[in-house]
């Protein structure tokens, strides 16, 4: 494994490690100096690294201290837009940004802030960071694991064990007792080596999910089945539909049956259909020229292109505005190198006099007028009127009805992405060294379609064919092409919530299960070798560690020329990693989707030793760390422990063990009442999800309108605050002896709530009365016109606004007497109390909304809750609690997450 010749090209670049580490190396990584350590310094990455000249403190580093980057500040962007022209403002974890600015980390240059500055704030009488909680958490969690992968592979024996003896006893009793005395044991109990594939089917049985197994012989799944497929309504049949229509179309007058296969076995895996109809797919409009008034002028001089080139120059002029990217040099580069391309092919571009223009400077260029012109159309757009949108909608909604379902196996299953994407120009994500090239139109010879050999097959439209028509039913995508970018394959598949993507989810959500029962030994191992002697074995268990202690991605192999420079734990380099004595590691890279990797961690001292001989001298910025591994070779050592074991199952796993355990710890008895109120339920399991997202690392930056949000809020508080004293004046004002009765204390006003506020307050409520009156008179009017019956007068807008006027002056004589008069007909100081209570509980439930939104503006929730938690445990908590799935899964994924949702049912003691 550790041989040279067995290494990657990539790998075999820059300083390789020593095939093994001597003991004197050894040693030598062992130092822990007695001399007082300054912090090392951070990363470069995303700035200079400023140090103090007086302190001559020793810094841990590999080799000592690492010099700034020549080329950080000179760089004026960092991150681009998504392929399908969506802005995407990439959230930088780790950093606190105080601006509305997209100016990137680099061009900021300033260093990110440590682990416990970022950590989630915390209840003011709680000071430890979440992640630190979490760090200690882990230890226990990880103990509990090793019992647990114990108790299963225990319990697993014991049933082989019982039903090799079944058997046995079985054939014995046909046996003459001649030959069952003359038997001889086998090492692995069979006898010999024709009965050992019995022992492997006992293996692979006991491997299989026990819900599944459950599913198979539960009586009362059974009658449940039987009665859901007694309700259902035989579907009516169905007259033959012209081949053009919908083949899954949505307006079906009958009921189709559900399928629920999560409660079938399928045996051959490798089949995914045996019928499919579909549609092909939706290709975008074609070109719209400009008008002849709208030209891209060169130097001064507006000139004419042909409508190719046109195009071309169109996609750089309707993204002016976004500067990150039309100001970026590499992207004004790529394009102007595809624009004259372009221009080359189809004749140059011609001044008003017919004459040839040579175009050679991308800085004479003027896009303003195809700006203005694509901004006016944008502006026209939004300008439109209900009536004029609705009717637009309803046109693309039938145009795209043929295309946005499927049949398969004469199911109706929605199609995820039909639409081919219109050309444009490439963004990319982060630093991508081909951002600003031109996204070539797809045309139908570039298609491969995939369909049933029954099926009739989709036409292309008039004048073209397809490239190439298949009937591949292993394959699970409608139809594929290649990009001119990346030269990617690109794909139309089925939509989240199909059966087929239902399926890969649940797959891989029981392959982590799976990996329950191997975790300790996994764990064991590589603490073992983590002593190694060999570099290789080394390496290996330390990325091991990282990826299962700390939720890194394993990485791979990157084109430097071609993809940007986003790296996992087997791609770190050099400088992705500082270490800090005692046993602080600071990552810093960007991983998926150019997203900064910042964290601030604790490891095992030997890892931490370990580390520091993989930076071992010569090594320097640019080397791998892990020089003598690579993400194909981890893979294939941890599929030893467990087939189909991959270093992104650890993620899965992780996250729902420890959301598991992190509600199963939940005490419904707690003293603050979490689980009496709605609120507090949602709150307390965010609080888990919320942990499981520090673990994978799912952070965001502040958003720039959080604050605003925040404020917002506690004004809503104070608002309510405020109810509360006005009616509690009322009580007084109907029975002056309850201040002494209920103490002067009760009827006071809150602190927070000073005069100015009220006096503000006063007059947002009065304008607030004025806008919802004249929203409601507009309205009204609104429906007689429609009806064709006479509009009421302005004067009865004028009689109306006159309740806010009497709000005003009932507020101005308030403040004057320090009275509140009982409002309502036949107020009663019950009643009134009875009000306040119903204030006060929508006081605590905006406060506990308030504290989830605060706790949740660092850390993305929805990320591991949809990709890396098992949804059964959210649907375990919602059952459990009384909770509406609702609350924690939005339509979209209550459609992807139906296996999960119906499977578990009323089940609350499912486990992961």
């Amino acid at each position: 494994m550790s041989s040279d010749d067995d290494m990657p090209l990539a790998r075999t670049n820059g300083h390789l490690s020593a095939e093994r580490i001597s003991e004197s190396d050894d040693r030598e990584m062992d130092v822990d100096s007695d001399v007082p350590l300054k912090p090392a310094p951070l990363s470069v990455r995303y700035g200079p690294v400023v140090e103090d000249d007086d302190d001559d403190s020793p810094l841990v580093n590999g080799n000592g201290k690492r010099k700034s980057r020549s080329s950080v500040g000179n760089v004026n962007y960092h991150e681009s837009g998504s392929e399908d022209g969506r802005s995407t403002k990439r959230q930088r974890k780790g950093v606190k940004d105080d601006s509305d600015s997209d100016v990137p980390i680099k061009r900021k240059a300033r260093l990110p802030p440590a682990a416990d500055e970022t950590a989630v704030a915390e209840d003011s009488d709680d000071d430890v960071p979440l992640n630190k909680k979490l760090a200690d958490r882990r230890k226990s969690i990880e103990k509990a694991a090793e019992k647990e992968a114990i108790a299963i592979r225990s319990s697993a024996s014991k049933a082989r064990k019982s039903t090799a003896k079944v058997v046995k006893e079985e054939s014995d009793d046909d046996a003459p007792l001649s030959v069952i005395k003359g038997r001889k044991r086998s090492v692995n109990g069979t006898n010999g080596r024709a009965n050992s594939g019995k022992v492997k089917q006992a293996d692979s049985d006991s491997d299989a999910p026990m819900r599944k197994k459950a599913k198979t012989v539960t009586p009362k799944a059974k009658v449940k089945a039987e009665k859901t497929a007694s309700t259902k309504k035989a579907p009516a049949k169905k007259a033959k539909k012209d081949p053009s229509e919908d083949p899954g179309d949505a307006e079906e007058d009958e009921e189709e049956e559900e399928h629920r296969w999560w409660e079938q076995q399928n045996a051959d895996q490798s089949i995914k259909w045996q019928k499919l109809e579909h549609n092909g797919v939706l290709f975008p409009p074609e070109y719209e020229p400009l008008p002849k008034n709208v030209k891209l002028v060169y130097d001064g001089v507006p000139v004419t292109l042909h409508i190719e080139a046109e195009e071309v120059a169109g996609f750089f002029g309707a993204m002016l505005n976004s500067t990150h990217n039309v100001e970026n040099p590499v992207f004004q580069k790529n394009f102007f190198n595809d624009f004259k391309d372009v221009l080359k092919r189809t004749g140059g571009a011609k001044n008003p006099q017919g004459n040839k223009v040579d175009i050679k400077e991308f800085s004479k260029l003027d896009f303003q007028q195809i700006f203005n012109y694509y901004q006016g159309k944008s502006e026209a757009k939004k300008a439109r009127s209900k009536d004029e949108k609705a009717a637009e909608k309803a046109e693309k909604d039938k145009m795209e009805a043929p295309f946005m379902y499927c049949k398969w196996d004469g199911r109706k299953e929605k199609v995820g992405n039909f639409r081919v994407e219109p050309p444009g120009l490439f963004r990319g994500r982060g630093e991508h060294p081909k951002t600003g090239k031109v996204k070539l139109r797809v045309m139908p010879e570039q298609v491969t379609i995939n369909i049933g050999k029954e099926a009739q097959v989709p036409q292309p439209p008039e004048g073209h064919k397809w490239k190439a028509v298949q009937h591949d039913n292993k394959a699970t995508w409608l139809a594929m092409w290649q990009e001119n970018i990346n030269g990617a394959y690109k794909y139309v598949m089925l939509g989240a919530q199909s059966t087929v993507k239902g399926q890969a989810d649940l797959k891989k959500f029981e392959k982590a299960r799976d990996l329950k029962k191997h975790i300790d030994k996994i764990r064991r191992d590589y603490t073992r070798d983590l002593k190694a002697d060999s570099m290789a074995d080394r390496q290996r268990a330390t990325a091991v560690y990282l990826i299962d202690k700390f939720a890194l991605r394993a990485g791979n192999e990157k084109d430097a020329e071609n993809e940007a420079e986003t790296v996992g734990c087997c791609s770190l380099k050099f400088e992705h990693i500082t270490l800090r004595e005692p046993n602080t590691v600071i990552f810093d890279f960007l991983g998926k989707d150019s997203i900064r990797y910042y964290d601030e961690v604790n490891v095992d001292r030997q890892v931490f030793k370990n580390l520091r001989v993989f930076k071992k001298a010569p090594k320097k910025e640019g080397d791998d760390i892990f020089d003598r591994l690579t993400t194909s070779q981890l893979n294939k050592h941890l599929s030893n422990y467990m087939p189909g074991l991959t270093a992104k199952v650890f993620r899965t796993y992780n996250a729902s063990k420890t959301m598991q355990d992190l509600l199963s710890q939940l005490d419904p008895n707690d003293k603050d009442g979490w689980a009496k109120t709605l609120p507090g339920k949602i709150k307390r399991y965010n609080d888990c999800n919320r942990e499981v997202a520090i673990l994978c690392n799912h952070k965001r930056t502040v958003g720039a309108s959080h604050e605003a949000q925040m404020e917002k809020l506690a004004d809503r508080i104070k608002g309510l605050k405020y109810q509360v004293w006005r009616n509690k004046q009322m009580m007084l004002d109907l029975d002056s002896k309850l201040k002494k009765k209920k103490g002067s204390a009760f009827f006071e006003l809150d602190t927070e709530l000073d005069e100015a506020w009220i006096l503000e307050h006063q007059n947002f409520l009065v304008e607030e009365q004025r806008t919802k009156i004249q929203k409601k008179f507009e309205k009204e009017n609104q429906k007689l016109q429609e009806a064709g019956d006479k509009i009421m007068p302005d004067k009865e807008l004028k009689e109306r606004l006159k309740d806010a006027d009497e709000l005003a002056k009932k507020f101005k004589k308030e403040n004057k007497s320090k009275k509140v008069e009982a409002e309502g007909k036949a107020p009663t100081v019950e009643k009134i109390e009875a009000n306040i209570e119903k204030i006060e509980a929508r006081i605590r439930t905006l406060e506990l909304q308030a504290a989830d939104r605060d706790g949740n503006k660092e850390v993305a929730l929805g990320t591991s809750k949809i990709n890396y938690i098992d949804p059964r445990l959210t649907v375990v908590f919602a059952n459990k609690f009384d909770v509406p799935i609702e609350k924690f899964f939005s339509k979209t994924l209550r459609e992807k997450f139906n296996w999960a949702i119906k499977s578990i049912d009323d089940d609350d003691s499912w486990q992961f």
